[in-house]
């Protein structure tokens, strides 16, 4: 399989991944209690991790053995997005994620996460683009 390809599938799980997450699962938190919204949520956070997590990794292994291959404008911007969402993800995601699990603010860090979302939800649905864009050029 081309790097290429496995990365555009790759970079297409996490547009559908982000999309149904900005669109559906953050919202959903505020209609839970706060009581409900804590036991779901870490419930919630440890079974998305082992969907994550995994792809995160894949997608940075990927990312940086394709700029490796071939140094180019779009293999040089998907690792600056990539190297972003980690940033964004574990800069910022995390503890708000955290905060939910310590049952602070639990109305203001759903209205966080879903504002803050929007640029990781740009930010993946552009990488996806860069990839469709290289996918295209080197077939």
């Amino acid at each position: 399989m081309k790097i290429e390809l496995l990365q555009l599938l790759i970079d297409f799980g996490f547009v559908v991944l982000i999309w149904a997450v900005q669109l559906v699962i953050y919202p959903s938190f505020k209609f839970y209690s706060a009581e409900n919204l804590l036991v779901w949520h870490r419930l919630y956070t440890k079974k998305i991790t082992f969907i994550v997590l995994p792809l995160m990794f894949m997608q940075l292994i990927v990312t940086v053995v394709h700029i490796y291959l071939i140094l180019n404008f779009l293999t040089i911007l998907s690792v600056v997005i990539v190297l972003l969402l980690w940033l964004l993800t574990f800069l910022i995601f995390v503890p708000l994620h955290q905060s939910i699990d310590r049952a602070t603010n639990d109305n203001t860090t759903v209205k966080k996460l879903v504002k803050k979302n929007k640029l990781r939800t740009f930010l993946w649905s552009l990488l996806f683009i860069v990839s469709a864009i290289n996918y295209f050029l080197n077939y």
